[in-house]
């Protein structure tokens, strides 16, 4: 399907370049914040994990419905034959840069100092439970070809881990009072992504004059509202909440704070459906 306004084609691909550059750059802060501290306490590790399931997910999606005519034409059958696919090259290109460098900053975790922080049990549950459904998935679409239903389970994967990765993050932030350790430049980025990917979509649907972009790539969506919300939530704790409020380990008192943090979060993260 070709586009109706050349000028709106325009701002597409700015908005979704925009997108891309934002997204992929955001990743930078939190690693270099890392390696200049030689430490990864404050940042998250359930956040971390979850978040490699949550990109690694949504690039099976995206790449699969970029580069394959046959989910293509599926996807036309469903919504429409005259309907615009709503992957375009920089979400595969965003995907594939994310996956790399949310698995570098895993790595950092087992290279730097992390305090008696660990990966929750109740995390390793999720990402294996989200593996899990996706492994049987697989089978069940095989004998029917239904290969649009199946990046679909990606993308709601993907949806699904968007939702709860910042929740540890945050509750992390409140039970220090402080954002140390957790980069606001990530936060920043990612911020701007989200808005000019909603605009990116919103322009495809003005050309197209229907909204099926929306609902047929549901993913896409709730990925830009959710972050957008976590994002807002993050600069208030930083820049407000616990602004210049700093924390110092030095005494066995710090290591016991942390140890309460840890069950509080735990307890906490386990109240989510």
């Amino acid at each position: 399907m070709a586009w109706n306004s050349f000028p709106l084609e325009i701002i597409y691909q700015i908005f979704g370049w925009i997108a891309f550059f934002s997204w992929s750059i955001s990743f930078y802060p939190q690693v270099i914040l890392n390696y200049r501290r030689k430490s990864v306490v404050g940042l998250n590790f359930d956040f971390v994990v979850l978040n490699l399931t949550k990109h690694s997910t949504y690039l099976i999606y995206n790449a699969t419905l970029y580069f394959s005519s046959v989910v293509q034409r599926q996807y036309r059958d469903k919504y429409g034959r005259d309907e615009m696919i709503p992957v375009a090259a920089n979400d595969v290109a965003f995907s594939i840069h994310a996956v790399l460098l949310t698995a570098f900053t895993l790595f950092q975790i087992f290279i730097y100092e992390r305090g008696i922080q660990k990966v929750s049990k109740i995390s390793f549950t999720l990402v294996i439970a989200a593996w899990g459904i996706a492994a049987v998935c697989v089978f069940i679409a095989l004998p029917s070809h239904s290969w649009l239903w199946l990046i679909t389970v990606f993308n709601t994967i993907q949806v699904t881990m968007t939702v709860i990765k910042y929740i540890p993050q945050a509750f992390m932030n409140f039970y220090r009072k402080s954002t140390e350790g957790f980069s606001i430049g990530n936060i920043l980025l990612d911020f701007l992504g989200g808005v000019t990917n909603y605009g990116q979509m919103a322009t495809q649907s003005i050309d197209q004059g229907s909204w099926v972009n929306f609902y047929g790539n549901i993913g896409k969506t709730l990925l830009s509202l959710v972050s957008i919300f976590f994002d807002l939530l993050f600069m208030v704790q930083h820049y407000v909440l616990y602004r210049n409020k700093p924390i110092h380990r030095s005494s066995k008192l710090d290591e016991a704070n942390d140890e309460a943090l840890l069950k509080s979060s735990d307890l906490a993260t386990s109240d989510l459906p």
